[in-house]
């Protein structure tokens, strides 16, 4: 009677017809001395419990990654009297360093409004928590300009039609990080969507972090700032009375 109950209840429960199955060409990202960016691909495949339904509509992937969130200042500057002062600016909470939106289609195609705020997918609403000052006028456009900025540094992009998606099954896009990359965890998130609405999610996490000679003088500029500012003081005398050493050789 019990397995009854049990086998009655399982069948009662929904299943979940299609979800994500995903996977990274790399997982780590080593920031060296001579880094200058990487390329990881970004691939997978819908999994299903039954054939596809021609009639349920079409399916679409969209594919986001967020470096680690920083607090920052924007601040509007303006000429006055033949100078260019600071006057209105903004504390934005929590911004990430690097965010990309990838998608198959259209973005407001792939994803609804509704599943965008509740996801908090697009540029602008993976950028929270502003708190303006009361002399702060037009808190918009101090986040378009944060987004104008950082696009133009490849910090931020948007890019439509980027995810190759074979019949409906499998997908694969490249990410491209650049080379000022913030250290810490970039979480890679995968939406399975039909006609704007969310079917399934799958995320993951690039680990990005110094290695060799960076890590090392990161750790000593953080932990022995004292040490950190005498060596260098001392790289900078021996590197100035060595090009004096030269330039003598040279006029002799």
């Amino acid at each position: 009677m019990i397995r009854l109950l049990i086998l009655l209840v399982a069948l009662a429960l929904p299943t979940q017809a299609e979800e994500v199955v995903s996977g990274l060409s790399q997982k780590r990202v080593s920031i060296t001395a001579n880094f200058e960016g990487s390329e990881i691909l970004i691939f997978g495949a819908v999994k299903r419990d039954e054939p596809v339904d021609s009639e349920a509509g079409k399916l679409d992937v969209l594919i986001t990654v967020a470096g680690p969130d920083v607090p920052l200042t924007i601040r509007r500057k303006e000429k006055r009297f033949g100078i260019w002062v600071n006057t209105d600016f903004i504390e934005v909470d929590s911004a990430p360093s690097f965010y990309k939106v990838a998608t198959s289609g259209p973005f407001r195609t792939t994803m609804s409004n509704v599943e965008d705020l509740r996801h908090q997918v697009s540029i602008e609403r993976a950028i929270k928590s502003i708190g303006a000052t009361e002399t702060a006028e037009g808190v918009k456009d101090f986040t378009d300009a944060l987004i104008r900025i950082r696009s133009r540094q490849h910090a931020y992009q948007e890019q439509p039609y980027t995810i190759v998606f074979q019949q409906q099954t499998l997908f694969r896009t490249t990410v491209k990080l650049p080379a000022n990359l913030t250290e810490g965890d970039y979480i890679v998130r995968i939406f399975l969507t039909r006609e704007g609405k969310v079917v399934d999610m799958h995320e993951t996490v690039i680990d990005v972090s110094k290695v060799g000679l960076e890590r090392w003088i990161y750790n000593l500029a953080h932990e022995r700032p004292l040490i950190y500012g005498l060596l260098s003081l001392a790289i900078a005398i021996a590197a100035g009375w060595a090009a004096s050493a030269v330039f003598r050789y040279i006029r002799s």
